[in-house]
């Protein structure tokens, strides 16, 4: 069993095992939200992608099941692909969000704010916990939420933020 390991054609089969298995999983993953996001030509493709990739990872290890070092090198890629997929789909940042702003004290100044970094902001006025507040609602793309959390928080530190996925449905004003 040592002799097998101490192979290096062994160990280039199972890295290569090991990065076929990391491309499709995070390739699959970017898929899933794709599909969630209805961007069907997107999709399609890396649908095919995946497919291909799974179907060479598999096949090299169902081919010698009795090679722990390849059935290893499957299971962490599977494992480490996931996670490779959701950093790429964060860094994407595909999509609409919507943010919700509660501001107990500083509402108006950071709607203005927002305004003037070019968002669209809906003020309402509402009660919470401890008194008056403003909701503030300023939905975006996904890779501008940072800023309106960032400015938010520049001018009210303890504002209470939410984000929740959305899909653009008609109209309204939406920054490119």
């Amino acid at each position: 069993m040592s002799t097998i390991f101490s192979s290096t054609n062994v160990w280039l089969i199972a890295f290569g095992i090991f990065t076929l298995r990391v491309l499709n999983m995070a390739i699959d993953t970017v898929r899933m939200l794709t599909v969630m996001r209805g961007m069907r030509t997107v999709t399609w493709i890396l649908g095919v992608l995946q497919t291909a990739l799974f179907i060479l990872a598999f096949g090299s290890v169902i081919n010698d099941l009795d090679n722990l070092l390849n059935i290893a090198a499957y299971s962490v890629g599977f494992a480490t692909g996931n996670v490779m997929g959701m950093m790429i789909e964060k860094r994407l940042a595909f999509g609409y969000t919507n943010i919700t702003i509660i501001s107990s004290s500083h509402g108006h100044k950071l709607a203005e704010k927002l305004r003037e970094h070019g968002h669209a902001v809906t003020e309402i006025p509402a009660r919470g916990k401890d008194g008056t507040v403003k909701v503030l609602e300023c939905s975006v793309q996904r890779k501008l939420a940072q800023e309106v959390q960032d400015v938010a928080l520049e001018i009210e530190p303890k504002a209470f933020i939410t984000s929740r996925d959305i899909q653009r449905v008609w109209r309204g004003y939406w920054r490119d």
